[in-house]
């Protein structure tokens, strides 16, 4: 399978998937273009670097646009390669801002995060959830000094009732006001309504889709039904993509 990574910029049918009418509310972002990824690496060649790099700018610095400080990514089917997306994501847009960003392992039903960056499972967002202690006290500084993670925690499925919980809510607003960009890893639209409930909480979300998999009609009713639970859809992820031409080729049409 040939290894691609690039921003459409064609998008035809695809882009139909994010042009059902805008949820009303100020400053609304527009949906951005569809990306194309290969199959997730922890390193990033340079094509990859410049098509996350555009994914990171468009979602969360794009001017004259509302800024989007808090982001939820979520696949539409479970195995998409969300955590690996969300995870570049986050180590690009820290090194694109000063500010701090917190990545957030929120899929207590399968959590992978601190696997992206070589961790232990330790304490985490579970313990959040059930504890008091300052959110502070459960991140790690990951590669920049900027760029923090809240691995999802110990005991995951005895706190797996409070995702959709005000506990949950009240600790994203915690971190919405200790830091100035969040990610949230979310579980799969599929699996369950958390990923949809997260996204209530933030100012969006961003879908993966799985090519030659996810169905642009089951697609579709996924974005109407966000949008109709005033959710916003910041953007759609393609991953896994394959090419039935050699990419030597398919670079020069």
């Amino acid at each position: 399978m040939s290894r691609n990574f690039e921003l459409l910029q064609q998008l035809g049918e695809e882009e139909a998937l994010l042009r059902s009418s805008p949820v009303a509310g100020p400053n609304r972002p527009e949906p951005v273009a569809e990306v194309v990824l290969s199959e997730p690496q922890l390193q990033l060649d340079a094509t990859e670097l410049e098509q996350i790099t555009k994914l990171t700018q468009r979602v969360f610095l794009m001017p004259g646009t509302e800024t989007s400080r808090v982001v939820v990514f979520s696949a539409t089917e479970s195995g998409n390669g969300c955590s690996w997306i969300c995870a570049r994501a986050a180590e690009i847009l820290a090194s694109q801002v000063t500010g701090s960003v917190c990545l957030v392992d929120a899929n207590l039903r399968n959590p992978s995060l601190h696997q992206e960056f070589g961790l232990a499972n330790h304490y985490g967002l579970a313990d959040a959830l059930r504890g008091t202690d300052p959110l502070t006290s459960f991140t790690r500084t990951l590669s920049r000094p900027n760029l923090l993670l809240l691995s999802c925690g110990s005991s995951p499925e005895l706190s797996l009732p409070l995702l959709s919980s005000d506990r949950m809510r009240q600790r994203i607003s915690e971190l919405r006001s200790q830091t100035d960009y969040v990610l949230i890893d979310a579980p799969g639209l599929n699996v369950s309504n958390e990923a949809a409930t997260l996204g209530a909480a933030a100012n969006g979300m961003v879908l993966v889709l799985k090519a030659h998999s996810s169905r642009k009609e089951a697609v579709r009713k996924t974005v109407h039904e966000l949008q109709a639970a005033n959710i916003s859809v910041l953007g759609a992820v393609l991953n896994h993509r394959t090419f039935p031409i050699p990419e030597s080729v398919y670079k020069r049409l």
